[in-house]
């Protein structure tokens, strides 16, 4: 089996980044997060916003500089674009790329936008990734608890010379080298992420969730009772599996659950569900998902809004929503 190396303090210096000008491009929830770890670690952190916007205020409130996005690249040392994936291109091109210091680092949180080359940045610059593995909440409450997420780090262009250990540096100011860094590349990245929501975290688990759902509800069963035995315990193995994998949760839950779930588990994922994360895989490796979804961006989201707008309308978020309620406190 392969060894990996895991990056923690000792292998990383905060002090290449000191003295240096960090940009940090959209405020949202990665920006937000990295932001304020960043500032918290002693670092020079200007955030790029759109001037009087919600997150122009935000910013401002939080007690981080602000500046609109091109004047925050102009002479920034690293440059983090922490911006929705439809949205870089753009603003890539209309207000980073002119103001985009010579030999800067470009830094991502996501491998999308330069493995699908909708981003190509000049030669002399470093092309770098530092992706934490977890939402922006959990980055900046781990990070002032004293500790950090693991991270991936990632070097597609190295002009300096100094792109990993910036990337390393980037991971230890959040935090991330406390827990673990792992390097990557940024197709490895890209592609699997997006494996990773389409076929289980996101596309997978929703549709086994509301296919149970809507099984039990078609038998007869109250919509109350199928939430909770499809939905709201979820989290509870959930969490058993990420605290110890899986044979913690087996060893967790009754005897009845395990030999049931070991014996039946293949009637629900059996060789046409792997033939169809097979098919998913292509998809993305292949650059059709990219292209369909890019596709998505020039008409304003309209085919995902519509599929929202589905979601929200089915029986098993009209009941959630109700109990949901009923365990909030007063």
């Amino acid at each position: 089996m392969m060894v990996t190396t895991i990056y923690h303090d000792s292998d990383a210096d905060l002090g290449v980044l000191k003295g240096k000008k960090i940009a940090v491009i959209g405020y949202g929830n990665q920006g937000r997060a990295q932001a304020l770890c960043l500032h918290d670690s002693g670092l020079d952190v200007t955030v790029g916003v759109r001037k009087n916007g919600n997150s122009w205020n935000a910013v401002q409130t939080d007690g981080l500089k602000v500046a609109e996005i091109p004047q925050a690249v102009k002479g920034a040392d690293v440059v983090m674009i922490l911006l929705p994936d439809e949205v870089q291109p753009r603003v890539y091109e209309e207000q980073i790329a002119p103001n985009l210091k010579e030999g800067a680092a470009l830094e991502f949180a996501h491998g999308f936008a330069i493995t699908f080359k909708l981003i190509s940045p000049p030669s002399s610059c470093d092309v770098i990734m530092m992706a934490p593995k977890s939402p922006g909440r959990m980055v900046r409450q781990t990070f002032t608890e004293g500790f950090g997420v693991p991270a991936l780090i990632a070097v597609e262009q190295d002009a300096t010379g100094h792109a990993k250990k910036i990337a390393l540096a980037l991971a230890k100011g959040i935090g991330a080298t406390k827990a673990g860094v792992l390097e990557t590349n940024f197709r490895e990245e890209a592609t699997s992420d997006l494996f990773g929501e389409q076929a289980v975290l996101c596309g997978g688990v929703t549709a086994l969730i509301e296919a149970g759902f809507e099984t039990l509800v078609n038998a007869g069963y109250r919509p109350e009772i199928a939430y909770f035995e499809v939905l709201h315990e979820l989290k509870l193995i959930v969490d058993l599996i990420q605290a110890g994998g899986m044979m913690h949760m087996w060893d967790s839950v009754s005897n009845t659950a395990e030999y049931g779930g070991l014996t039946r588990r293949d009637m629900v994922i059996n060789d046409e569900s792997k033939k169809a994360m097979k098919k998913i895989l292509d998809d993305i490796n292949s650059g059709k998902f990219a292209e369909e979804w890019t596709k998505e961006w020039t008409v304003d989201l309209k085919n995902m809004k519509k599929l929202e707008a589905e979601e929200s309308n089915k029986e098993i978020e009209k009941v959630g929503k109700e109990i949901r309620s009923l365990f909030e406190r007063k």
